[in-house]
């Protein structure tokens, strides 16, 4: 059984085109019979070999579907051609409607963000390993921001809509990141063999299930898992990545002459991963987090990873910030000159103690707020702004992305590089949809312990 979570777009009129990877034969000329699972085998031959089971959504406003809507699978969706509040039930050979989506059901939708988000799990079948064909079990798979911005269609890249999952309308899964070991190959196959564990080459792919198959040009072998965890690896492809490209590609920071960088969103994985590497190169780091209960003990946390200070974010807005920075820079002498940013909004605060010529890169927009950048930085301080986007990067530079990836797991190996704190949830054949559409749903939703990351057990 195969069970994921997706997302994508579903396009005005969807139709079924039986095609796919996961069933690589003709065309089926009876798609209303075929709902390619183990119950209801495709009249033209599609076999049952493995059991699949994906967490899907579709994403509906004023009774129009959006660009992006669609995540993963159980037997319940919102009718495409009816208003937000009309469901449509899918059940293996019958379907039925209601009018409330808040009604008791036996399969009841729940909100993944916003009450038109549904989220369902579908099983279906996949064949035998063939060619250069990987069949792969999730070990563990994250669960990003970005991921649920693909979910709600906000996020610029939507991952393949294709009705191979079995489903009656095209959908796509979701999750970009995942540790996952090879359970068999396709005869062709050279660079992966059973028992390997592999990450994703590139996004997109859909990592929230039990099992897929892909070609083995899409994924990376992880060259030496010893001392290593499926939670290890499976978190390493995008927070650690994008800290490793963000310090080393837009300023040559030097660790001779004192050079800092500043951050927003410190307690993030992306900003642990930060500090822990400035540390190991030897930059110092003014770390920035969101007040909040308990917060010198997060100071402290931060600190003892090897953040040089850690500050609030109101700490940052005042007034005698700027002369504080110049207390911890030998009276300005070492340069502040990168920043890294992920809430957006005003950007003053920061701008204003960055050295002349450097770089604030920012990196995401949690705040949802625009970027304010006064002219005054741009003109007279020479301060350039960046953007950088790691799937962007990953999909352009496999080969960098490997050497990345095989560095920061050796610093880990080594115990040089902490893992992210991370909230299990654990995903079984006996795990509840409740339990997953509560983890995807926490996601984005006030301060948690770690981050969401699946877990699969007996699948």
């Amino acid at each position: 059984m195969i069970r994921h979570i997706g997302s994508g777009e579903i396009p005005p009129k969807p139709r079924h085109n039986h095609t796919s990877y996961l069933v690589p034969r003709k065309h089926c000329t009876t798609p209303n019979a075929c709902n390619n699972n183990a119950s209801n085998n495709c009249q033209d031959g599609h076999e049952a070999s493995l059991l699949s089971q994906t967490l899907f959504s579709y994403l509906y406003k004023r009774s129009q579907i959006l660009t992006g809507p669609a995540t993963f699978h159980l037997n319940l969706r919102l009718h495409p051609s009816q208003s937000p509040g009309l469901l449509e039930i899918w059940g293996p050979r019958r379907r039925s409607q209601v009018d409330s989506p808040l009604q008791t059901l036996p399969h009841r939708p729940y909100d993944v963000q916003y009450r038109a988000n549904r989220i369902s799990l579908h099983t279906h079948s996949i064949s035998p390993s063939f060619s250069t064909q990987l069949t792969l079990r999730t070990l563990t798979a994250p669960i990003n921001p970005a991921d649920i911005n693909q979910i709600q269609g906000v996020y610029p890249s939507k991952p393949p809509f294709t009705t191979a999952l079995g489903t009656p309308q095209p959908s796509a899964v979701a999750g970009n990141e995942c540790c996952a070991e090879v359970l068999s190959t396709g005869s062709g196959c050279k660079t992966v063999q059973k028992g390997d564990w592999v990450v994703m080459k590139y996004t997109g792919q859909g990592t929230w299930r039990t099992h897929m198959q892909t070609d083995e040009s899409q994924v990376l072998k992880v060259e030496d898992k010893t001392g290593l965890s499926a939670k290890q690896v499976g978190t390493v492809s995008v927070n650690p990545c994008t800290a490793y490209r963000m310090l080393r590609d837009f300023v040559k920071l030097d660790a001779e002459n004192g050079d800092w960088f500043i951050q927003n969103g410190a307690n993030s994985g992306v900003g642990r991963a930060a500090i822990q590497l400035g540390r190991l190169w030897g930059y110092k780091s003014i770390n920035v987090v969101r007040n909040r209960p308990g917060v010198e003990d997060l100071k402290k946390e931060l600190r003892d990873l090897g953040a040089t200070v850690v500050v609030t974010d109101e700490e940052l807005q005042a007034g005698t910030f700027k002369e504080r920075v110049e207390e911890w820079t030998n009276g300005g002498r070492e340069k502040v000159r990168l920043g890294l940013n992920c809430v957006g909004g005003k950007m003053s605060s920061m701008a204003k103690i960055l050295a002349p010529g450097s770089h604030l890169v920012t990196y995401g927009a949690m705040s949802k707020q625009p970027l304010l950048l006064p002219a005054g930085f741009l003109i007279f301080n020479d301060i350039v702004f960046d953007g950088f986007w790691v799937s962007k990067w990953s999909d352009a530079n496999p080969e960098e992305k490997k050497r990345t990836v095989e560095e920061v797991l050796q610093l880990t190996r080594e115990g040089k590089f902490k893992d992210v704190p991370v909230q299990e949830v654990p995903w079984s054949w006996e795990t509840k949809k409740e339990d997953l559409v509560e983890a995807v749903q926490g996601t984005l939703e006030g301060f948690r312990k770690g981050k969401g990351v699946f877990v699969f057990g007996d699948t």
